[in-house]
């Protein structure tokens, strides 16, 4: 390869001079890194560059008002049947269910969904790729919906944790599986937006979920059963509503979306191709699961997404009891819970904006978490409930954007759709497990300070998002210098075509994003 000493765009203009190109083609022509472009006609041929904008911005459009939506809503679904046990809580599950005799059973309640969600989340992207996303995303909303209504029927402790054991099996697909399935969709420059808007529908479920549950409580002694039980009749009810539809809804890959003309489906393969990202009809290859566990970057992406993830859970599964300490109840606290996720929500999309403009992930991250650092720091240190409330927003503001963020961030550095797929996979899986951290560190006795809780989290955020964003920035960026000058130009010398393939983005024409 010629050295490379140029800048060069590192999203939308990515291939090197056109000798280059025609040896990385001759090069590549077996692999299966990428789509090639020559291979796939132009139905735009001989159109103006002002035609094809206008096209490829009609074409997105019609993407992403078919997935976002829906997508939203399902991610939606699966967060309130996730957290919605903490409300549960302010109806009176736990007197219900003789669980406040012992301090820890409702953590333990949480702690079981954790260990069975962190335990399938590596190996459901490669379900997924194997039985497509139609079979895989109907299937898991079908049975996470059911296994959510049954949740209401229980008369104990143990039908309780075993419903939430099911449930964490049952969901674990989901969010590993959307973040890749979107990454088959978008380039790398348009994926952090649509990833926080998906996600910013955890952020909703959080305002969505306390209004609902104010509501459905209400139904205390409907049918004999308490308001908390309907909560989870109701809402699991609605999941499967919603996942009847879904085996209409999911197409499973660009390539057969039949919402999209011909014409559109080779628009949509050929933006991708361009933008040198793995086919989505790439074969399967074990070597791809051992290229993924021998990447370091699927550890330092792991070690910050557990930074974030344990906080997520911490502050979404015991606001409610956050605000309990605080001196609120009942209704009061229910609804004191929407504002906070309303502004995470807002946030959560702005700075998916801000990073795909600036392709700057790595700073967004810096930067936000420096929000929920301030916030759990006034939490911690006053007993004041109008600063520590003020405290919450900061908290939610600086919580929710990194998560998408950091995952696009990984999609983005990841080639292979395999690769991809696996480690998104174990990234989230064990952020995941740290659920289990979050489960069992706010203690009723140390009401309203919460020191235990509080600071664990603040921990997870300095040391973890903070540290591990800084470190990983630092090193991609060396990484990118040390291509962009020639110094990597030969690190495929006399290695083969499959050889080469299997490197996926360990090569020298591939920048990474910051």
């Amino acid at each position: 390869m010629a050295d490379v000493k140029a800048p060069v765009d590192t999203h939308e203009d990515r291939s090197l001079s056109d000798v280059d190109n025609e040896k990385h083609h001759a090069q590549h022509h077996t692999a299966a890194i990428a789509e090639n472009l020559d291979d796939l006609d132009d139905p735009d041929a001989g159109k103006s560059a002002e035609e094809r904008a206008a096209i490829d911005k009609a074409l997105m459009r019609k993407v992403d008002l078919w997935l976002i939506p829906w997508l939203c809503l399902l991610y939606l679904l699966s967060f309130l049947d996730r957290t919605n046990i903490g409300n549960a809580r302010l109806a009176g599950m736990e007197k219900s269910l003789n669980m406040t005799k012992h301090p820890h059973y409702y953590n333990n309640t949480l702690t079981i969904f954790f260990i069975s969600y962190a335990l399938a989340e590596p190996v459901t992207n490669v379900l997924l790729k194997r039985l497509t996303p139609r079979v895989f995303f109907t299937g898991i909303i079908l049975t996470w919906g059911l296994i959510m209504t049954l949740m209401g029927l229980v008369t104990s402790y143990g039908g309780l944790l075993a419903c939430r054991w099911f449930l964490g099996l049952a969901e674990a697909g989901l969010f590993p599986g959307v973040n890749y399935y979107l990454s088959c969709w978008y380039k790398r420059s348009e994926l952090g937006v649509r990833a926080a808007t998906f996600f910013s529908a955890a952020a909703l479920a959080g305002s969505f979920g306390g209004l609902l549950a104010a509501a459905i409580a209400k139904m205390n002694g409907v049918g004999g059963k308490p308001g908390w039980a309907w909560i989870f009749i109701i809402e699991g009810i609605a999941t499967m509503f919603v996942g009847c539809f879904c085996w209409w809804m999911v197409f499973d890959w660009p390539a057969t979306a039949r919402f999209l003309s011909p014409e559109d489906r080779i628009r949509l393969r050929r933006r991708l191709a361009a933008d040198n990202q793995s086919s989505s009809a790439e074969e399967y290859d074990k070597r791809h699961i051992i290229a993924a566990l021998k990447d370091w970057k699927c550890y330092a992406y792991a070690f910050i997404y557990m930074g974030v993830l344990m906080p997520l859970y911490a502050f979404s599964l015991f606001l409610p009891t956050i605000l309990a300490g605080m001196g609120y109840a009942g209704t009061k606290a229910q609804l004191l819970s929407v504002p906070p996720y309303a502004c995470a929500a807002a946030m959560t999309i702005f700075v998916g904006w801000v990073a795909d403009r600036t392709r700057q992930r790595g700073l967004c991250n810096m930067v936000v978490v420096s929000f929920a650092i301030v916030g759990f720091t006034m939490l911690i240190s006053t007993k004041n409930p109008h600063i520590q409330y003020a405290g919450t927003f900061l908290g939610a503001m600086g919580i929710y954007p990194t998560i998408p963020n950091t995952l696009s961030w990984a999609s983005n550095n990841i080639e292979g759709v395999y690769k991809r797929g696996v480690i998104i996979g174990i990234v989230v899986g064990w952020g995941n497990l740290n659920g289990v951290v979050s489960s069992n560190i706010f203690l009723a006795e140390q009401k309203p300070r919460y020191w235990t809780g509080h600071g664990t989290v603040l921990g997870y955020l300095i040391v973890c998002v903070l540290g591990g964003t800084i470190f990983i920035y630092t090193k991609l960026r060396m990484e990118n210098k040390a291509r962009l000058s020639g110094k990597r130009d030969a690190m495929h010398a006399g290695k083969t075509d499959d050889q080469i393939w299997l490197a996926g983005d360990n090569r020298p024409d591939f920048i990474y994003t910051l």
